[in-house]
């Protein structure tokens, strides 16, 4: 029975197999190629160490084991060989130069930051922004005025130059048959550059796990016809839909397996917001919040502002993917001076403020959002709690 067993088994492991895309093997763009280039090329170099190695390590033990009879080329005194020296360092130190030039080629060569070869394409690139959602992509088109969400349409022949960032935790943007992928995190802007050979349709999706709606995070990458993309944009632009800062934060919200959807039009200025993190109104961009960081940040008369710092607070969710309401932050301002009420409250205790335990001050700073409060006392305190 157990006979049976093993090559029914071994029949299912090919069959379930025989659906697996070899995209990264049989490309279809110019820096999928480049990068297989370097892949088959490395693993050459390696493999001129391998064989050799897996090779002796049968034949060595064959032939000196210690039941053989000849026994002639035996030599106990034996302690040095140039030749032997000159083959294990020799060839290892050739190999590490091999690689490291192939390397470093294919590196500047694949830039992702850098525009694609003219000899490649001369056609101007078409610019996409990519926005990582949980669990979706969002593409704006910033030259046509539309969005689709996990749908990627370009034209192939045409470079296409994404600038990628993500609302919330880090994703990657990844599309094997037409190269590699580059992170997307939440407030900073990254590069990728990629171009479709022939046309069709080729799986995207992220390739770093960001939570439990992560398997559902796919999408078609429609590579066509200029004729076709410019009959996809028109199209898109009659759909109605318009995507605005208000229906951005509907659609930002946590959502599995969302379905594709398109946008109209594009409200101007929105990708620079998601990137900055001030989507909403009363939001403090990132820009302006490194501008006060450098100045010496807000100290505790920025405390009652806090809510104005805080993004990820907003967004926290639980194991399933459902957002966690949490308590709205709330400002310092009531212990203060120039609340109207309060001005004979804060002279009759003004020594009680002025008492205030350092490390009591320091507590409730960091319960209000130790990543929204940018300060010089934050920092010191991040500094005495992790010891950094």
């Amino acid at each position: 029975m157990f006979a049976i067993k093993k090559p029914l088994l071994a029949a299912l492991g090919a069959l379930a197999l025989s659906g697996c895309q070899y995209d990264v093997l049989f490309p279809h763009g110019w820096v999928g190629e480049q990068q297989r280039d370097l892949l088959i090329i490395s693993t050459l170099l390696m493999l001129i160490v391998i064989v050799p190695v897996l090779i002796m390590a049968v034949w060595f033990p064959l032939k000196y084991r210690a039941d053989r009879e000849d026994i002639s080329d035996y030599d106990p005194d034996f302690e040095h060989s140039n030749k032997l020296e000159a083959v294990v360092w020799g060839v290892p130190i050739l190999i590490i130069i091999a690689l490291g030039w192939y390397t470093w080629v294919y590196t500047h060569r694949l830039d992702p930051y850098a525009a694609l070869p003219t000899e490649v394409s001369e056609q101007e690139p078409l610019r996409v922004q990519a926005v990582s959602l949980d669990w979706k992509w969002l593409f704006i088109y910033p030259d046509y005025g539309v969005a689709s969400v996990n749908e990627l349409a370009i034209p192939a022949g045409r470079p296409v130059e994404f600038s990628l960032t993500s609302s919330t935790v880090m994703n990657t943007l990844s599309i094997p048959a037409l190269g590699g992928m580059v992170y997307s995190m939440a407030g900073m802007e990254t590069k990728l550059n990629l171009i479709a050979g022939q046309q069709g349709t080729y799986a995207g999706r992220s390739a770093h796990y960001s939570g439990p709606g992560f398997a559902g995070m796919i999408f078609d990458t429609l590579a066509m016809s200029n004729a076709e993309f410019d009959t996809w944009v028109a199209e898109r632009r009659d759909s109605g839909d318009a995507l605005t800062r208000a229906s951005y934060l509907e659609l930002e919200k946590p959502t599995m397996n969302a379905p594709v959807q398109y946008y109209g039009r594009v409200e101007d200025g929105l990708f620079g917001r998601i990137v900055e993190l001030c989507v909403e109104d009363g939001k403090v961009c990132m820009g302006h919040m490194m501008m006060q960081d450098k100045m010496g940040g807000g100290g505790l008369a920025g405390i009652p502002d806090a809510a104005a710092y805080s993004h990820d607070r907003a967004r926290t969710i639980d194991g399933f993917g459902n957002l966690v309401e949490l308590p709205p932050l709330e400002g310092h301002g009531a212990h203060g001076a120039g609340h109207d009420g309060h001005d004979g409250h804060d002279a009759e205790h003004g020594s009680d403020h002025e008492a205030l335990n350092t490390t009591e001050t320091r507590n409730y700073v960091l319960a209000l959002d130790s990543n929204a409060l940018c300060s010089p006392l934050g920092a010191q305190t991040e500094a005495q709690t992790n010891g950094i």
